[in-house]
């Protein structure tokens, strides 16, 4: 009896229990539905929707004439809400959207496309992605008017979502000046050191979580919409820049040298035209733009004897010298203190006057001449280095500059050696654009000018910035001191050290490097090569800078690896500034028929076409090739079709140097030519089955 009852009890404690439960949730979810639910809505709310960033446009990176080096591009991801459209609309387009977008993705079938979109919406999916590929704008116009997309977003649920990026129209040109940089917003060059200006300012646009954890854009009236980056016009030229890389990199090939770097700047302004920087592929085949040496600081080395100059000039100045005073190399060996000064030359140059000294680089006679007029006081030969304005980074417009190295009298690692070392470019360190900028002063008729790249900042026609040319020293020397090295740098192009690139046509004045490499502490037999100068020599225009690291073969000097390279940019720069070749117009016009029409023998069909609309003459239809010679035929313009077949020698006849160099290096074939003026003849025939590494000589007149 008393177990029946406590079983009973047990019973009814339970039920009881039961009852206290089911009562109490209601009660619970009553008051969180009452007491505490715009918490909970609000929570909900936040958790679904957000306003996320919506990225700018970033700005255009131009040359100084126009051309757009970098740029964005709008790219569209295709997604659809198939919820969106009306039941007619869906049922009579679904079927031609699914064949379309199978015969534009090929990536499935036609059937599969449908069953995609019929699926979720019959699932009243809000949001599915058609096709990860990413389409143009072309192309997303396109498809706008596809069945069902046509609609637009609220009626037919379509959504292209923009993806915009960066496209580089000449490819690799100048690719480390030009830049990058990543999601983290580091990288180097233009895009990094002007970032702030091209990226713009993020909107914001409301976006919705869907299933999945995907975002789904929500337009909304509060959305703050993007501000689009400024654009940065530089200095560069395409044309100067395209000729300094494909020179540079001929040699370094030819070399199998380590790296090189050139600088091309106008010699009165400052303007950079042309950066290039090519080094070896860690895999040791081909060379690529990974550094700015001729810039950052991994380019800062001993700039080796195209420092001279600078001894040069302290001796000038402090009228220790005169150019034509004879001084003793003896046999090319100098002792100072416990090490041995020693010239390139076996067996010394014997007696030379100090014009010669310069001229052959003797090592021997230019520290020689240093020690002996600022051994005693070296304060006073470092001390011009601030007076020249080499001893400090010139707060280059690219991030990552290297800062000038030099010894300091009386400091712990200050030898007697240290000076006579020093004067001979040893025992320092400068960027090449440091070396030139001195060389550019000299040119310069001793002003000196701070090198700048990037010359406005821009949207639309409004200028948020301006750079312009700016005065470092406004005289490094004396006019007489300047003149003396003006003489010194044009007699190591005509008797010196890079006799081998004198040239009848035009003047050049420069000077030679030649820097063993420093490697754990002992110097090798490894050369930093170098030759800096300007052009002409006679009313200087262009200043250029050659550094080329570590050639090997024969002869691996300053003269017979950098001089040729910077010659070969020369000679092309000298053939298509037509400033520098005034008699250029004159030879055209004495050229010119007897005839009504513009002179005109050949050229890219498309730009003589627009030439032609302009000056309202009649032309036939332009081909569809690229290039074309050009027939006058009574009053009208016939074209003649200039075959281009990429396996047979093309004909240049008739065209510019400068588009003769672009057709025929395209084809890989190098070319050396001789004169001026427009292309005369060829040394080989049209047509003719093109060879690897083929040689082409031009005679221009």
């Amino acid at each position: 009896m008393n177990i029946k009852r406590s079983i009973v009890l047990r019973v009814r404690v339970v039920f009881i229990l039961i009852a206290l439960v089911t009562t109490a949730i209601p009660l619970r979810i009553a008051k969180i539905q009452f007491e505490q639910g715009d918490k909970w809505r609000e929570k909900a709310q936040t958790i679904n929707f957000q306003y996320r960033e919506v990225p700018a446009t970033r700005g255009n990176i131009y040359a100084g004439d126009g051309s757009l080096l970098a740029t964005s591009l709008p790219f569209y991801r295709v997604a659809l809400d198939p919820t969106m459209s009306k039941n007619s609309t869906f049922e009579e387009g679904i079927d031609s959207l699914a064949q379309l977008l199978s015969g534009f993705y090929k990536d499935k079938s036609a059937k599969a496309y449908k069953r995609m979109i019929t699926d979720a919406r019959l699932d009243k999916k809000r949001y599915i992605v058609l096709n990860r590929r990413q389409i143009g704008y072309q192309d997303m116009q396109k498809m706008s008017q596809w069945p069902i997309f046509r609609e637009g977003r609220l009626g037919g649920g379509v959504l292209f979502e923009k993806v915009e990026k960066r496209y580089r129209p000449f490819n690799s040109l100048a690719s480390r000046t030009v830049g990058f940089i990543n999601e983290d917003e580091y990288g180097a060059g233009i895009e990094y050191s002007f970032n702030n200006y091209l990226k713009g300012k993020d909107g914001k646009a409301l976006f919705q979580r869907l299933a999945g954890g995907s975002w789904k854009p929500v337009f909304d009236a509060e959305d703050i919409k993007p501000e689009d980056g400024y654009d940065v016009i530089t200095t560069l030229d395409v044309n100067i820049q395209d000729v300094a890389e494909t020179a540079l990199l001929r040699q370094l090939e030819a070399r199998d040298a380590a790296f090189g770097s050139v600088i091309v700047m106008e010699v009165k302004t400052g303007k950079i035209k042309a950066i290039a920087n090519l080094q070896k592929n860690k895999s040791g085949r081909g060379y690529g733009e990974n550094y700015n040496f001729a810039i950052g600081d991994q380019g800062n080395t001993e700039p080796g004897s195209t420092f001279k100059l600078f001894s040069m000039l302290t001796l000038l100045e402090e009228n220790k010298i005169s150019l034509d005073e004879k001084i003793e190399t003896g046999n090319g060996a100098h002792r100072f203190y416990n090490q041995i000064m020693r010239d390139a030359k076996n067996g010394g140059y014997g007696t030379l006057t100090i014009r010669e000294a310069f001229e052959k680089s003797s090592n021997v006679a230019i520290s020689k001449l240093v020690d002996e007029h600022f051994g005693s006081s070296p304060s006073k030969f470092m001390g011009y280095l601030e007076k020249v304005g080499l001893n400090e980074p010139f707060d280059f417009q690219l991030a990552g500059e290297g800062k000038p190295f030099f010894k300091k009298p009386g400091e712990k690692d200050w030898y007697g050696t240290s000076l006579p070392w020093i004067s001979i470019g040893y025992e320092s360190k400068l960027n090449p654009i440091h070396t030139l900028a001195l060389y550019n002063a000299v040119a310069n008729n001793g002003k000196m000018v701070k090198p700048y790249l990037v010359q406005a900042i821009v949207k639309g026609n409004t200028f948020e910035k301006e750079y312009g040319t700016e005065i470092i020293r406004k005289q490094i020397a004396s006019e007489k001191t300047i003149k003396q090295l003006q003489e010194l740098l044009e007699g190591v192009v005509v008797r010196g050290t890079a006799k081998n690139i004198s040239d009848a046509e035009y003047s050049i004045a420069g000077k030679t490097g030649t820097a063993q490499k420093l490697e754990n502490g002992q110097y090798t037999k490894r050369y930093y090569t170098s030759f800096a100068g300007y052009f002409p020599a006679d009313r200087p225009k262009y200043s250029m800078i050659v550094v080329i690291d570590s050639p090997s073969g024969f002869a691996a000097y300053g003269g017979d690896v950098s001089a040729p390279v910077f010659k070969e940019i020369a000679d092309k720069i000298y053939a298509l500034d037509l400033e520098l070749n005034p008699n250029s117009q004159t030879q055209i016009a004495s050229a010119q028929p007897n005839s009504a029409l513009p002179y005109v023998r050949a050229g890219k069909a498309e730009e003589i076409h627009q030439i032609f609309e302009k000056l309202g003459i009649k032309a036939s239809p332009t081909q569809p090739e690229e290039w074309v010679k050009v027939v006058a035929d009574d009053n009208k313009i016939d074209w003649r079709i200039n075959e281009s077949d990429p396996n047979t020698v093309p004909d240049v006849s008739g065209l510019p140097l400068r588009d003769a160099l672009f057709i025929l290096e395209n084809k890989g074939i190098r070319v050396n030519y001789q004169g001026k003026g427009l292309v005369k003849s060829q040394s080989l025939i049209p047509g003719s089955k093109l060879e690897p590494n083929t040689t082409i000589n031009l005679e221009l007149g």
